[in-house]
């Protein structure tokens, strides 16, 4: 339960930036040129490294 509980952690923690924080675009500006199916390969990729450095560490 706990890995899943800092995945989601993660995930809710990006949403929240990307989509709250970050009005401005300052921070994920770089990737307003990009399609969705890029930007969502982007976040899949990052979820999944973010699991496996919390495993890799623990």
């Amino acid at each position: 339960m706990k890995p899943f509980a800092v995945i989601l952690i993660v995930v809710l923690a990006v949403i929240v930036d990307v989509f709250w924080f970050d009005i401005d675009r300052k921070r994920w500006g770089w990737m307003k040129n990009w399609s969705n199916l890029n930007k969502t390969l982007f976040f899949s990729g990052f979820i999944v490294v973010s699991g496996l450095i919390y495993v890799g560490l623990s």
